[in-house]
């Protein structure tokens, strides 16, 4: 980060959005083919391919699967995997907030 004029500036992804619009709970972290998925269940809200997670850091959603299949979207109750465009530093158990783009 640097400093400029007293503000930080921030490196990486920005988040539009002010509200989550979601959480979804870490239960396992893989790389699979030199992408991150993060494997849980969607706790709130509902989550689409392009919104944010913030945890230690942001990252896009690269796509969602559920049973082994593609999906458009996961809804609270869900437990599916998220592939990720960039490594977001997740831990297991961690709760991610999710955000729109």
């Amino acid at each position: 980060m640097v400093r400029i004029l007293g503000r930080k500036r921030h490196k990486g992804e920005i988040i539009a959005s002010r509200y989550p619009v979601g959480k979804f709970r870490v239960e396992k972290v893989l790389k699979v083919a030199f992408r991150e998925v993060l494997v849980g269940e969607v706790l709130e809200g509902i989550i689409y391919p392009g919104y944010k997670l913030k945890g230690s850091s942001v990252g896009v959603i690269r796509a969602i699967e559920r049973e082994h299949r593609k999906v458009d979207f996961a809804v609270a109750g869900d437990k599916v995997a998220i592939m990720m465009e960039s490594p977001t530093k997740a831990e297991e158990g961690q709760i991610l907030e999710v955000y729109q783009s």
